[in-house]
């Protein structure tokens, strides 16, 4: 009779690279933060500053959280698939009631000031203005956390599409596809 099957062990540089995402992401959402502090007047809800409100939701809620969620079937390979389901669901609404109201500050905003919504080019592809181009201070930090948001997408999409770095199947999910497998060949899992 065998014992229980033991934990597959996680890929020796899996840790280094959620690691490595997980810094780079606090580092996204702190110059999120700083940018919205120096040199946009920090956040508030009633006031001319609700719209730093939707920037600072939609890198923390779309972005960090976001790539959390779909790093949790890769950190916690060896935990009940309940549990790792329960917890990926969380963080995917979690982003995204942050990201609704980071999306109810924009609307909000533009309400109260008459703006049209979804007019400019920046609301669709997310292009900074014309000043960012003269290396201004803002614009530098600007800058500097475009790269880091795409670095930070790419090493989640590294991680999550290693194919080593799966989370393992476990035992009774493999004797259900063997049995399947058998059944849809033809065979009946009992004769074997």
């Amino acid at each position: 009779m065998e014992g229980p099957a033991s934990p597959a062990r996680a890929p020796g540089a899996l840790p280094y690279y959620v690691a490595f995402s997980q810094l780079l992401g606090l580092i996204v959402v702190a110059m999120t933060g700083a940018w919205l502090g120096m040199y946009r007047g920090g956040i508030a809800w009633e006031s001319a500053l609700q719209f730093n409100v939707h920037p600072l939701c939609m890198i923390i809620g779309l972005v960090f959280l976001q790539g959390d969620a779909l790093l949790v079937y890769r950190v916690f390979r060896n935990e009940a698939k309940r549990t790792t389901k329960v917890l990926h669901g969380l963080l995917h609404v979690f982003a995204f009631v942050i990201a609704l109201v980071g999306l109810v500050a924009v609307f909000e905003h533009h309400r109260k000031k008459g703006y049209a919504d979804l007019y400019s080019l920046h609301s669709w592809c997310g292009i900074l203005r014309t000043k960012y181009s003269m290396f201004e201070p803002e614009g530098v930090l600007a800058n500097v956390l475009g790269l880091l948001l795409a670095t930070f997408a790419t090493v989640i999409l590294y991680i999550l599409t290693r194919a080593d770095w799966k989370r393992p199947p476990p035992a009774e999910e493999q004797a259900l596809s063997m049995d399947f497998k058998t059944l849809t060949e033809g065979d009946s899992p009992s004769s074997q």
